[in-house]
């Protein structure tokens, strides 16, 4: 009888152990999704009327400079009223929000599971399994937030006569042009995150890590996580930005009079008119601007509000 208690009272206290081990791992994926969320509402927020001036730029023919850039600010401030500026910004949020959200936190625990299984923790993960997590993350986030990206790029690109809120969109879209419209560029989208995401990732844990190394400190300052946020966006921006116009070509086929094609013909379409560089890179000197702050933000933002919730929490 004593040995029955024995037993049960040792499968309870694992039982307890287990429960605290699924609540705290619960509790550490909100705080994830909670500090994601807010990073990147804040991130895109602040870029958001580069991020629209830029997607006027990728749509169409016409050639990119900073002079024009800033002419195109300008008139739509002039036109449109200053608030103009963050057309689409309400599409964006509904997207960035839960792509943020499950961006970081998925990534978080793609670390944790890589970090298992190289038998690493988390932010010691090796080179490579440091650029998978990042890449997996970006690819989760991407799958599941996908046709709120396309809403976003038509409502950026459009006169707010033709499209009055998030729903209209899907709705038009749904009934004018058929669902498999709102998955139209997903392919060139996952090719593009794929290095995006898992570059980005990758150079602000591999900075973080050399600073940890090189300074003695666990915690980088807050200007320097901007910093290291701002190197990523660069580097991770840079090497995916030719799919990204691909991409924006062919979520505003519809509306823009360029016909549908796939990622190659679209691809062929823009050197074949605008020349590799000036076609496929337009626009890559805003966000050379654009996305180090965007990027930088949103790193800065999720780290400050983990540190925050852990201490709340302590």
């Amino acid at each position: 009888m004593t040995s029955r208690l024995r037993i049960s009272h040792v499968q309870l206290r694992g039982l307890w152990s287990l429960g605290l081990a699924w609540a705290r791992d619960h509790h550490d994926v909100y705080n994830a999704l909670l500090s994601g969320a807010l990073a990147g509402a804040l991130a895109k927020t602040a870029v958001a009327p580069l991020d629209r001036t830029k997607i006027i730029f990728q749509v169409s023919s016409k050639r990119f400079s900073a002079k024009e850039a800033l002419r195109l600010l300008y008139y739509t401030y002039l036109n449109e009223g200053f608030f103009s500026l963050w057309r689409g910004n309400s599409a964006t949020m509904v997207r960035v929000v839960p792509y943020a959200a499950i961006q970081f936190s998925a990534h978080e625990e793609y670390k944790r599971v890589l970090g298992r299984y190289y038998g690493f923790h988390g932010e010691d993960l090796p080179p490579w399994p440091r650029l998978l997590a990042g890449a997996l993350a970006g690819t989760t986030a991407a799958s599941l937030t996908y046709p709120l990206d396309l809403v976003r790029a038509r409502m950026a690109v459009t006169p707010k006569e033709m499209y009055s809120n998030i729903f209209h969109v899907f709705i038009r879209i749904s009934r004018e042009e058929g669902l498999k419209t709102l998955y139209h560029g997903f392919t060139p989208t996952l090719l593009g995150v794929i290095p995006y995401a898992g570059l980005s990732f990758f150079t602000y844990e591999t900075l973080k890590s050399l600073h940890r190394e090189y300074s003695g400190r666990r915690q980088p300052y807050p200007l320097e996580r901007m910093i290291f946020g701002a190197c990523a966006g660069i580097i991770g921006q840079s090497a995916s930005y030719p799919l990204d116009v691909v991409r924006r070509r062919m979520q505003t086929a519809g509306v823009t009079g360029y016909p549908r094609a796939s990622i190659l013909r679209t691809m062929i379409t823009i050197v074949r008119d605008e020349g590799a560089v000036r076609g496929l890179y337009k626009g890559l000197s805003m966000n050379w601007l654009k996305g180090p702050i965007a990027v930088g933000i949103s790193f800065t933002t999720f780290d400050l509000m983990q540190i925050l919730l852990r201490h709340l929490e302590g």
